[in-house]
């Protein structure tokens, strides 16, 4: 299961394309959403819920992404405990190898 913090619809249509069991969100709710294995953010909008993340599922793998522009956001995701973070058009390039798959 994959969570992804993410609204925008032509990135929703890319990340749907690529992969499988995805399930889009808009806040962080252990108590109705199962465990992920993965969980995406958009660090431009959802950058953060990424402690919230860490928190909630400890044991899943945090990817975020973002403009490669921003780098207070992008060193912010990684203090707050992301796995990776990376720039959107490198997260976009190859998403299932973003996610380390």
């Amino acid at each position: 299961m994959i969570l992804a913090f993410v609204v925008d619809l032509m990135d929703r249509s890319r990340i749907t394309a690529a992969l499988d069991d995805v399930r889009f969100v808009r806040t962080v709710d252990p108590a109705v959403e199962p465990v992920p294995t993965v969980v995406i953010v958009d660090l431009s909008r959802y950058g953060g819920v990424v402690p919230e993340v860490r928190a909630a599922w400890p044991h899943s793998t945090v990817v975020g992404f973002g403009p490669h522009v921003d780098d207070a956001a992008m060193e912010a995701a990684r203090a707050d405990g992301a796995d990776r973070v990376l720039a959107r058009s490198v997260f976009f390039r190859d998403i299932t190898a973003a996610l380390g798959r």
